[in-house]
């Protein structure tokens, strides 16, 4: 009777434990730039429901995710610095023409090796029940697809934003906008698990090319003056959709009376495409970054500070701001921390959990620095590059790059600079030279793979234009990734 009685109590406690855990939903843009959101700075692009959702929680001004996708979604599942999982850009070497250059890249792992226990599963374990819908890009097939993965539900979807396929694959009026689809699933979720806890993780394939989106949207946006960079109406109709989700999102939530108790997310998954122009780059500029340096594909600013929102009602005090150096990385511990989780066994994660800084916009974290490797080529239009290989650190305002091919090292202070427009290594050499030893330090710590020497070729002439997602040698004007 005494047994019983202890296993029915402890099966109350974990009743009751489940039902206050924070529900958790993470929204992801795809391409999304850091000044594309109103409340990070456009006075062009609309964003009401993000604007409000950073009014009752916390923006991260120097949050920093991968120069492009699919690097960025291995981080956020793992919990892993790019060296430790081997997915360091989208496809293979051999969509760039990178034996014109003096390196020959790294391989590139195209698909989340399967023994690494992504965020789903833990969570999973920790009583949550979990739902995917959109963009995935780290292995559609068998058992790499994230309904194999821990997730309870998943469906895939990215590639065109009107008569799109999913997979599994779903019926969907004609017409309809994949934003739209991707977030009637995701209230559809949260509407029939608002009983238990959930992880909902919503990875908008918008504001991707190409770059269609509702004829009502371009409309409203079509007679709008535009502001430097910030000038494209079917852009801004993209990213009004991506907001048009938050607030639906966020309207569910509310609907449901979940929205006190549940941990609310939004970033994109690298910056913009624009800003190349300044640097000599023919990028095929859709927005422009600026205050930052370049975009998409670059490792300068504008290439991976994105926009972060953070709404913990009860922890994350309304309208506040942090300056901390963030990273994809600390997403997985972050999660862990408010889900009661415990971390996978044998997987070193690398980042820290960001819930004191949640608390306290002040708080200090207890890492000296944040880390990139990128040990290959991201190509533009007519022979320039978007990054030839390097590697950065940053330790609170200053940013140390390592470009492997002549060894070259730039150094900025981000508080006073952020534009990246004055290298001071040759004025600081103690600091370069102290960050310069951590970067390797670390580089040996995780087990970082670098470039190794290549006898450049001629260019070969291109014929036509390349075809397909990743497919072809040096893309032209609109890089896809």
């Amino acid at each position: 009777m005494k047994r019983a009685f202890l296993i029915l109590t402890t099966l109350f406690v974990t009743a009751a434990e489940a039902a206050t855990k924070p529900n958790i939903v993470f929204i992801l843009s795809d391409d999304l730039g850091y000044t594309d959101v109103a409340c990070f700075g456009s006075t062009y692009y609309e964003t009401p429901n993000l604007d409000r959702l950073a009014s009752q929680g916390m923006k991260l001004t120097s949050h920093h995710h991968h120069q492009n996708c699919q690097p960025t979604r291995a981080a956020l599942m793992s919990g892993q610095y790019a060296p430790r999982t081997g997915v360091y850009t989208v496809g293979h070497t051999a969509r760039f023409d990178w034996q014109t250059r003096p390196l020959k890249p790294v391989d590139n792992v195209t698909e989340l090796p399967l023994e690494k226990v992504i965020i789903a599963q833990t969570l999973k374990k920790a009583g949550y029940v979990t739902g995917m819908f959109g963009k995935w890009h780290l292995g559609e097939k068998g058992e790499h697809h994230p309904g194999k993965r821990g997730f309870d539900e998943a469906i895939v979807s990215m590639g065109k934003h009107f008569e799109f396929k999913t997979d599994p694959k779903t019926e969907y009026a004609k017409g309809t906008y994949l934003a739209d689809f991707l977030t009637d699933q995701a209230v559809d979720f949260i509407g029939r698990h608002k009983a238990e806890p959930f992880f909902l993780y919503l990875p908008h394939y918008g504001v991707h090319s190409p770059h269609h989106a509702k004829p009502e949207l371009i409309a409203k946006f079509k007679d709008k003056p535009g502001v430097g960079g910030h000038n494209n109406p079917t852009y801004a109709a993209m990213i009004a959709s991506v907001d048009e989700s938050v607030g639906r999102v966020m309207a569910e939530l509310e609907k449901q009376g979940l929205a006190d108790n549940t941990v609310l997310i939004f970033s994109s998954d690298n910056g913009g495409v624009g800003g190349y122009a300044r640097d000599g780059i023919s990028g095929g500029d859709i927005t422009d970054n600026a205050p930052l340096r370049s975009g998409k594909g670059s490792l300068y600013e504008g290439g991976t500070r994105v926009p972060f929102i953070v709404r913990w009602p009860g922890v994350t005090k309304a309208g506040t701001v942090t300056d901390t150096p963030t990273i994809h990385v600390d997403l997985y511990p972050t999660l862990m921390e408010i889900a009661s989780a415990v971390a996978p066994e044998n997987q070193p994660l690398d980042g820290e959990s960001l819930v004191p800084l949640f608390r306290d916009s002040k708080a200090p974290l207890k890492r000296e620095a944040i880390f990139q490797h990128f040990p290959g080529y991201l190509g533009a239009g007519q022979n320039t590059w978007r990054t030839t290989p390097v590697g950065l650190i940053q330790a609170g305002p200053w940013k140390l790059m390592e470009y492997f091919e002549d060894h070259r090292l730039e150094l900025y202070n981000l508080h006073e600079d952020v534009g990246e427009t004055k290298n001071l290594a040759s004025e600081q050499p103690e600091k370069t030279k102290e960050l310069h030893a951590k970067m390797i330090a670390w580089r040996e710590s995780v087990g970082a793979k670098m470039p190794t020497p290549n006898t450049p070729v001629a260019a070969t002439p291109k014929k036509g234009k390349a075809k397909g997602k990743g497919k072809g040698k040096g893309k032209g004007k609109n890089q896809a990734e």
